[in-house]
């Protein structure tokens, strides 16, 4: 999940992995037991902000039809709300705790399901593309904004199935608008644009133009998609790393000027080796847990 302060001034990101698809320890490990390296990945943007991804055993995870736990972190749907609780300690440089709720309120609920590559071995199931969110993280923020949550699944590595994709999704009067753009090392690019309305329907949308938007502090190569002529641009920075970049983006889509979330993904320069070591330095391993 993600979501952005109504003031556009803070920001944060959560992410339940089983089989940590960024993580080196996975990758070292042979990827055999996605269960064995699992993670609860939470950054938060803006004042005081933390980034922690605590790469863990499989004693660590316990999950059920509406719940997942990490160690000491943990979702939970209610049926009506996703309930987070975050017990984590960011990572070098600022080592700190970071402990809160995040509550999660979808506007609608969806049943689209994407395949992202011609196999059908990657699917992107966008379940609330516009919600309300509640932060309290105690002195490192309270705030509420606009959020959103889905999941990605996956068979295989992303670096093996493809070279990069992009994805972003923007608040509307209507809902919120989706663009997912993939390319797969064998088949067809993926491009989709998907129109979510507040009531849970979910339209194709015939797709404003690619718009380049700067390259990343690290150089990542990044467009997302814009009426004709508009000029979209990074308007709050989140995540930079040497093949990724997330950010706040400001865009316009069929005359309405939008403010969203934005990712890029370079997996050719993730399936480097070298990089490896580094990601290893934001990413410690924690293989025991007791409850």
């Amino acid at each position: 999940m993600d979501g952005v302060s109504d003031d556009g001034r803070d920001a944060v990101n959560v992410i339940g992995f089983i089989g940590s698809v960024f993580s080196p320890w996975y990758r070292w490990s042979g990827r055999g037991n996605p269960a064995n390296n699992c993670c609860m990945n939470v950054a938060t943007y803006g004042r005081g902000g933390r980034f922690a991804m605590t790469d863990r055993g499989s004693d660590a995870l316990r999950r059920g039809r509406d719940f997942l736990t990490i160690g000491p972190s943990s979702m939970y749907w209610n049926g009506e709300e996703l309930q987070i609780e975050i017990d984590e300690v960011s990572s070098p440089p600022l080592v700190s705790r970071m402990k809160g709720r995040i509550t999660v309120r979808p506007i609608a609920l969806t049943a689209a399901e994407v395949a992202l590559d011609p196999e059908g071995e990657h699917i992107w199931r966008p379940f609330a593309p516009a919600a309300r969110i509640e932060v309290d993280l105690g002195r490192r923020g309270r705030w509420s904004g606009h959020g959103y949550f889905d999941a990605n699944f996956g068979t295989g590595p992303l670096e093996r199935d493809f070279s990069a994709w992009s994805w972003g999704r923007f608040p509307t009067q209507d809902g919120a608008t989706c663009f997912y753009e993939a390319v797969p090392r064998h088949g067809a690019p993926l491009s989709i644009g998907l129109d979510f309305a507040k009531d849970g329907a979910v339209s194709e949308i015939e797709r404003p133009p690619r718009a380049r938007l700067r390259r990343s502090l690290w150089g990542v190569a990044r467009e997302t998609r814009a009426d004709q002529g508009y000029l979209p641009r990074q308007v709050k920075g989140m995540l930079d790393a040497p093949f990724y970049c997330r950010s706040v983006v400001r865009t316009q889509i069929k005359g309405q000027e939008v403010t969203g979330v934005h990712e890029t993904i370079d997996l050719d320069r993730f399936a480097k080796g070298w990089l490896m070591p580094m990601i290893a330095m934001r990413v410690p391993r924690r293989r025991s847990w007791n409850f």
